[in-house]
């Protein structure tokens, strides 16, 4: 997707986010951070979008969100402020093509439901992979493309409305483990159908 694009797409949803696109990828956002819960140190949220995830990670860890979108961060910041999160660090606009963080700062990188939305997911990976430490893990939920069945014509179909949708709905998996440091740790589908993958990256 276009940045423009994506700003101009996330500024329509953020106000209904939490109760359409968030729920459905409820199942994998909860996945994901009950993993992280059972790790420590410091957590970065790639795509923290409207702060979903940020009310249940444990509190002794230390977390960072970024995200592309102001309108997404506002509704963040005012959970954050609401509920009290002291786990919550730091939640700030950055493009995640270029991360404004040095070498091996985090333990765990979560990118929950944001590498299809991403321009460059590649690039994205790779500062990903920069900013993880040496043994920490990459925390993925995604949608990724089939190759066959009903899903993967209606796949195929929707791919050219990715910039109204605000996601690619036919994104490679083999688009985020290009990193030569990151290898497959656990792989999964999640619910409902499938249609999510939960995937854990390790560093070597």
């Amino acid at each position: 997707m276009e940045p423009n694009a994506v700003k101009t797409s996330y500024r329509r949803w953020a106000p209904i986010y939490d109760r359409t696109f968030g729920a459905i990828t409820n199942v994998g956002r909860q996945r994901a951070v009950a993993h992280i819960n059972g790790r420590s140190g410091t957590v970065l949220e790639v795509g923290v979008g409207t702060g979903l995830s940020l009310q249940h990670y444990k509190a002794d860890l230390a977390v960072t969100g970024i995200d592309f979108s102001h309108d997404m961060l506002a509704k963040a910041e005012e959970k954050v402020s609401g509920l009290g999160l002291s786990q919550v660090t730091e939640l700030r606009q950055m493009d995640a093509r270029v991360l404004d963080f040095p070498d091996a700062s985090f333990d765990t990188v979560a990118a929950m439901h944001v590498l299809s939305v991403v321009p460059e997911p590649e690039r994205v990976m790779g500062e990903i992979a920069r900013v993880l430490k040496p043994g920490g893990q990459v925390v993925i939920t995604n949608h990724f493309k089939r190759e066959a069945g009903f899903l993967a014509l209606v796949e195929r179909v929707t791919a050219p409305l990715e910039n109204v949708l605000g996601w690619h709905s036919d994104f490679e998996m083999e688009r985020v483990l290009g990193q030569g440091c990151l290898s497959i740790a656990q792989q999964s589908k999640l619910p409902p159908m499938g249609m999510m993958t939960f995937l854990v990256l390790q560093k070597a």
